[in-house]
């Protein structure tokens, strides 16, 4: 971004059916490994759920044949689970939030941001600026700068928000110290900032969590980055910095790495077009090929206006969340909400928009008549999308799961195509 200031889903298949086939696949997986024994005496363990770090420039390792996280229809290992997403978050001093923040952090967020994410499991936000000791030591030459103080961790634990990210346009606003501020303060505090870090391994490093049995993977990254800054912003093997959607092999590796020892599989990414409800051309093919890699939910935000949300294939996408907490109180960037999934494994059982408008930076939830129209716009801005009301065929499968993404395709996502907007 730039710094402008449904209910239930029928299931695709009965859990009887699904559970039939976990059980096959999983005494296809028994007799794989007992043959590698047979055969080497020593286990290959590719069929631990074992969490391990990135995948982004290790070698790809073949599946086991039969391993049932490769299924679309795998309904893991434990219960639902709820995933609540927000958009972008922004403290900026002399306006309404970054008095609260400096006033209490604790309550910065008031008390509709954790109403918007009640009943989750795992909640996450963007947070719309880099993270600092409240200067700007090296104010990267842009339009617009933005940061905020440590508190800001604090306003989003205070809020029970579980992790935010930071691989966005702003995130190196104050240049390499501000970064490197925003790293300590991640390591002091334990709290899970993704998309940022000292290589790109490190900034591609997931969270990971188990909630309910169920082993869950959220991924970061930003499609946007000013053409001039990509350079020196990017994370590579020896330079700190962001998590960049650009470099697609990368990401791609990421979550097929995450595939394998994941019963769903989140990425939250920054793409988009500011003020524009559509999503560019760049955002559908990202989609697809992340969807195809094994990601079962994929969000994001930027354009500071809604964009359309809806199923491709058996995952669920999502190409624009909005302003969540924010300047900006007028209409359509004071449109907010906050989307509420619920999946069991690879299955989305539910998906809600919970509606909201900014009222002095601060989203407050709709109700009656007012949420009612809000949610018929939110289900109408799906028409300029590629992504369905209800869920279809998934596009992925153990081939496209354990592949590299199709050349053409990273070609194309790879392109400097600026800061888009």
């Amino acid at each position: 971004m730039s710094g402008r200031h449904s209910g239930p889903v029928p299931r695709l298949a009965s859990r009887r059916v699904r559970r039939a086939r976990r059980l096959w696949a999983l005494g296809l997986l028994g007799a794989a490994l007992l043959l590698g024994i047979l055969l080497t005496g020593v286990g290959n363990g590719h069929g631990a759920a074992r969490p391990g770090p990135p995948a982004g420039h290790q070698p790809k390792v073949p599946p086991v044949a039969g391993d049932p996280r490769l299924d679309p229809d795998w309904d893991g290992d434990g219960k639902p689970v709820t995933f609540a997403f927000g958009g972008d978050v922004h403290f900026p001093a002399g306006s309404n939030l970054g008095d609260r923040l400096a006033h209490d952090a604790s309550t910065a967020l008031g008390p509709t941001v954790s109403e918007l994410f009640s009943g989750a499991d795992v909640s996450m936000a963007n947070l719309e600026s880099a993270l600092t000791d409240g200067t700007c030591p090296d104010a990267q030459p842009k339009q617009y700068v933005f940061y905020a103080p440590a508190a800001a961790v604090r306003a989003f634990e205070g809020a029970g928000v579980t992790l935010i990210t930071e691989a966005n346009n702003h995130g190196e606003d104050c240049g390499r110290p501000g970064l490197v501020t925003a790293l300590a303060v991640r390591a002091q505090t334990g709290y899970p900032i993704l998309g940022i870090g000292h290589d790109v391994d490190d900034a591609f490093t997931p969270y990971r969590a188990t909630v309910d049995g169920e082993k869950i993977t959220v991924i970061a990254a930003t499609q946007v980055i000013d053409s001039d800054l990509q350079a020196s912003w990017t994370a590579t093997g020896d330079q700190a910095g962001l998590a960049s959607a650009y470099d697609v092999d990368t990401l791609v590796s990421a979550v097929e790495a995450a595939r394998r020892v994941s019963d769903t599989v989140v990425v939250y990414l920054h793409w988009g077009t500011e003020l524009d409800a559509c999503p560019n051309p760049l955002q559908e093919p990202l989609a697809r090929v992340l969807v195809a890699a094994g990601a079962d939910i994929v969000v994001g935000t930027h354009a500071h206006v809604l964009l359309g949300g809806g199923y491709l294939g058996s995952a669920y996408v999502d190409y624009g969340l909005g302003n969540f907490a924010f300047y900006d109180n007028s209409p359509p960037e004071n449109q907010s909400g906050s989307l509420v999934i619920t999946a069991t494994g690879r299955h989305i059982d539910s998906v809600t928009w919970r509606p909201a408008v900014i009222l002095d930076d601060l989203p407050q939830p709709l109700t009656g008549s007012a949420a009612t129209a809000a949610v018929a716009q939110w289900n109408a801005d799906r028409h300029c999308t590629d992504v369905t009301a209800a869920p279809s065929a998934a596009i992925a499968s153990a081939s496209t799961e354990s592949s590299p993404a199709p050349a053409s395709e990273v070609v194309k996502l790879s392109v400097d195509s600026g800061s888009q907007g």
